[in-house]
């Protein structure tokens, strides 16, 4: 096996991208020259979400590596839909889903973008009416949530 430099791997196409969010996340991305992705992301020390978004043509595959994340959906009929995603569970988001992730501390998560078009760069677009729904939501709140939300679904 040889090694590929970081310089190789950009004349391929390829480029590393690390960031700390405006959140104190850190993303650390591989960045393919057709729009495709991988990011790993380390939750900041104090919970936090992230920006709501959707993309027109990428599709977003989570994965939850450590601890837990909680996925927001804003749904066709204009409602917050909930969803608790724990260690080893993953969640595949189609193009044009509004979300938004929130990620407690000492969360790790993947996520890999794909099938979007180069033409339409950055495919990232912002979903503020979802983060009118989830941005003020607290950790605390958002677990009463799911909470109940799990409660409803062993009932039935």
């Amino acid at each position: 096996m040889k090694s590929v430099s970081s310089e190789q791997a950009e004349l391929l196409g390829i480029k590393a991208v690390h960031h700390e969010m405006d959140n104190g996340e850190k993303r650390f991305r591989l960045v393919g020259s057709d729009g495709s992705s991988y990011i790993r992301t380390e939750s900041a020390a104090d919970g936090a979400w992230q920006n709501s978004h959707f993309h027109e043509r990428m599709q977003e595959i989570y994965i939850v590596e450590k601890g837990w994340i909680a996925y927001a959906e804003l749904t066709d009929e204009q409602e917050l839909m909930l969803r608790l995603l724990t260690k080893g569970e993953s969640l595949h988001v189609p193009p044009k889903r509004p979300h938004n992730i929130y990620m407690p501390p000492d969360s790790v998560t993947h996520v890999v973008k794909f099938g979007g078009d180069p033409q339409i760069d950055p495919d990232w677009f912002a979903a503020t009416a979802l983060d009118r729904l989830t941005l003020n939501l607290s950790e605390r709140e958002l677990r009463e949530r799911l909470e109940a939300k799990r409660e409803e679904g062993a009932r039935q």
